[in-house]
């Protein structure tokens, strides 16, 4: 399938940006000031709030959307990508308001640490740390508890997969994980859709191994909160709704694990977007393709959550 016109388009803008491994921590960051326009016309919410909850580094800041103002709505911790390091609330505004609006949930944005100055497992413990809140009703936001889902794109997948599997078994209340485009194994460069589009396509094998060493460094690649594909046993997860890009490093990770799910008794669907690359669905400023996956998510964590 030949690439997207508008990926195309999207690639032919950042032809000249250098590798990140070239450029500061501070000076990738500042990069993303460019890609908040790209994500799209914030959709109306009836409250926007951001405050902080109870965390493992004494708190844990969020960004709290609500569609409409009724009590024990089903909610959503949603968790940025950006490999553990680059994006933040303000890259995602657009995308969580998006799937608050069409899944009818709340939608809790986690400002989770991030690498290098955070590592590995950092991210994974804030994460964790708000989804059990929403769970046990400590967050306080009058939210549904047992109806809580956790959502997330590429490193943000990662994480919410983790997640998943960290509180299987604790709570009936988890019902639903959306993984847009996870990393799901941290070794890197084990698939054909690595040396396929491992260079390119704007997310590059290169960088995957810069996030990688910033945000893991030496710790173990079988361990499940990095790798969760390599956890021994996936049953009793919740159901998944897992999107690739197809001219994406990290596709193969996606489908792979979207399988092995259903192999375990897991249901679990899967779509990939033909001729699309990382990060799309951050993109709906740029991409079409951005609102469908939006709409997708949502419609699928509305039917997760009862309709």
């Amino acid at each position: 399938m030949p690439l997207d016109p508008q990926a195309r388009n999207f690639l032919s803008m950042v032809a000249d940006a250098p590798p990140l491994d070239t450029r500061t921590v501070e000076e990738n960051r500042a990069q993303l000031a460019a890609v908040v326009p790209l994500t799209g016309t914030p959709a109306e919410m009836a409250d926007v709030t951001d405050l902080s909850l109870p965390g493992p580094a004494g708190g844990v800041r969020v960004r709290v959307y609500r569609p409409d103002k009724a009590a024990h709505l089903p909610v959503v911790a949603y968790f940025h990508g950006g490999g553990w390091m680059l994006c933040d609330l303000e890259t995602h505004d657009t995308t969580c308001r998006d799937i608050a609006r069409h899944s009818g949930a709340v939608v809790v944005s986690v400002d989770y640490r991030r690498s290098p100055e955070h590592p590995f497992p950092a991210a994974y413990e804030d994460c964790l740390s708000v989804t059990r809140a929403l769970l046990d009703g400590s967050a306080g936001l009058g939210t549904d508890r047992t109806r809580v889902a956790v959502a997330g794109d590429s490193a943000g997948g990662n994480i919410a997969a983790a997640v998943a599997q960290g509180l299987r078994g604790r709570s009936q209340g988890l019902v639903h994980q959306v993984l847009v485009y996870p990393l799901t194994d941290a070794r890197v460069g084990r698939t054909p859709s690595y040396a396929e589009f491992g260079e390119g396509y704007f997310m590059t094998r290169r960088d995957i191994e810069y996030f990688l060493k910033a945000y893991a460094g030496g710790a173990d690649p079988a361990d499940p909160r990095l790798s969760p594909a390599r956890a021994e046993d996936l049953r009793g997860l919740p159901a998944a709704t897992v999107i690739t890009a197809e001219c994406d490093p990290l596709r193969d990770d996606g489908e792979a694990y979207a399988a092995a799910l259903r192999a375990a008794g897991v249901p679990a669907e899967y779509r990939c977007f033909a001729g699309q690359v990382h990060p799309f669905v951050l993109l709906a400023g740029l991409i079409d393709a951005a609102h469908d996956a939006r709409r997708l998510m949502g419609e699928r964590l509305r039917e997760a959550f009862g309709g």
